[in-house]
C-alpha cells in the first residue's frame, strides 16, 4: 500500500472579506522553480503560502506542471522536495476546487492552466488555442457557483508574438459566443503576453472591461523584481472592479519571474 500524500496543511477555506466582494488573483508560476544551472532552485513551497496569504476567491494560475521527470530527479522527494501530487492540487488551499488541463506536453512532462476555486465548480472544459507549433496554448473553462451566481471563469496563457496573440483573442470572442450565455457573469485572467497594450479595445469590442478602478493605471507584474509590463490581467463581464493590486517585495519577486494581480468585483 502507498503512504498517503504529503501535504501542507492550509487554513484559507474561509475568506476574510465581504460575501458579496468576490476577489479574484491571477498568477504565472514559472512552473514553480527559479533560477539557472546549478542555482535552480524549488519555490513551489514558497508559492503554496503565497496563494494563500492572497485570499482569492478564484486563482488563475499558468504555467502550472500536472508532472516533470527531470525536475522531479533534480528536486528529491523530500518534505522540501518535489511533491508526490501534481502543483495545482499541491497550490490549492484547505477546501479549495480545483480545475487544470495541459496545454503543453514535452519529453518530460506536461503543463498547462489551473482555477483553484473556494466555490463549487462545474464541468472542466478546455480548448485549443495553439497558433503555431512552437507555442501549445488553451484556455480552461470552468463554471463556477458564487454565492448562488453562475460565474463562468476563463484562464488565459495567450503567445508570445502579436499576431498570433490577435488571432488567439479572436477564438476567444469565438469560444465566450458559443459558450457563455449572455446573461452570465465572466471572468477572464491569465498571462496576456500583450506588451503594446493593445489588447483592451478587442476585448470591450467583446463586452470585457479590465478590472481596474476607475481612472488607475494598469497594474504592473513583470519582471518581478522590477516590474515594467502589465502582462497579467483580469478581464470582466457584469462585474465593476472596487480594488486591485499587486502584492511587491522581495519574497513575491523571488517566487516567480511574474507578479500575481489580484481583483475585487462586485455585481455590476
Amino acid at each position: 500500500m502507498n503512504p498517503p500524500v504529503s501535504r501542507p496543511m492550509r487554513f484559507a477555506s474561509t475568506s476574510l472579506h465581504p460575501s458579496h466582494v468576490l476577489r479574484v488573483a491571477t498568477y504565472n508560476i514559472h512552473k514553480g522553480v527559479r533560477g539557472m544551472g546549478p542555482s535552480r532552485r524549488l519555490e513551489i513551497h514558497n508559492l503554496g503560502l503565497g496563494i494563500e496569504a492572497l485570499d482569492a476567491d478564484m486563482v488563475f494560475l499558468q504555467e502550472v506542471r500536472l508532472f516533470n521527470h527531470s525536475e522531479a530527479r533534480q528536486f528529491p522527494d523530500t518534505h522540501i522536495g518535489w511533491p508526490k501530487v501534481p502543483q495545482a492540487d499541491y497550490l490549492a488551499p484547505e477546501g479549495y476546487d480545483v480545475a487544470y488541463r495541459t496545454n503543453a506536453v514535452t519529453r518530460e512532462g506536461e503543463h498547462g492552466n489551473a482555477l483553484l476555486s473556494r466555490w463549487p465548480i462545474g464541468d472542466i472544459g478546455h480548448h485549443d488555442v495553439s497558433d503555431h507549433r512552437f507555442e501549445q496554448r488553451g484556455l480552461l473553462h470552468v463554471p463556477l457557483d458564487w454565492n448562488g451566481i453562475q460565474v463562468h471563469a476563463i484562464v488565459v496563457h495567450l503567445g508570445l508574438m502579436h499576431s498570433s496573440r490577435v488571432r488567439q483573442v479572436e477564438r476567444i470572442r469565438a469560444f465566450i459566443a458559443a459558450e457563455v450565455p449572455k446573461n452570465e457573469r465572466l471572468v477572464l485572467a491569465g498571462d496576456f503576453n500583450d506588451w503594446g497594450e493593445k489588447l483592451d479595445a478587442p476585448m470591450r469590442a467583446m463586452g470585457l472591461q479590465r478590472a481596474t478602478p476607475d481612472g488607475a493605471a494598469p497594474l504592473r507584474t513583470f519582471p518581478s523584481l522590477v516590474p515594467v509590463f502589465a502582462l497579467d490581467r483580469i478581464y470582466t463581464r457584469g462585474f465593476r472592479c472596487t480594488s486591485a493590486f499587486v502584492p511587491r517585495g522581495n519574497t513575491w519577486a523571488r517566487m516567480s519571474d511574474h507578479l500575481p494581480c489580484v481583483a475585487e468585483l462586485e455585481i455590476d
